[in-house]
């Protein structure tokens, strides 16, 4: 198993036991892939809920850049909800996981 893979499986768990979502692989791994090398970097592969710099990257390069929402509060409420479901006290959220759960609350999956 590569180590992509061995990290699609570790999402698909988290998404799993923390958000209780049972995962679209497919759309996961395609998510996976489009995070790039950041998977790999124990720093750039997490999403920091209460830093307001991460959630604006999150915002601006992730919803605004790669799925072509219009920026507004839905966007900030989206995000809040994102990091509510996947748990505030959870310190490490992965950058995948919150991506795949944007995804599908925009309905975005086309994209991919």
């Amino acid at each position: 198993m590569s180590k992509r893979d061995e990290l699609i499986t570790k999402y698909a768990s988290d998404l799993k036991e923390k958000c209780g979502v049972t995962a679209d692989m497919d759309l996961l791994k395609k998510v996976t892939i489009g995070c790039g090398p950041s998977i790999y970097n124990a720093d750039a592969s997490t999403v920091s809920g209460s830093d307001a710099s991460e959630l604006a990257t999150v915002k601006n390069n992730f919803l605004i850049k790669k799925l072509g929402l219009s920026d507004g509060p839905k966007l900030d409420e989206a995000i809040a909800s994102v990091m509510e479901t996947y748990g505030k006290s959870n310190r490490s959220k992965y950058r995948a996981v919150v991506y795949y759960l944007l995804t599908k609350h925009f309905g975005k999956e086309s994209v991919y």
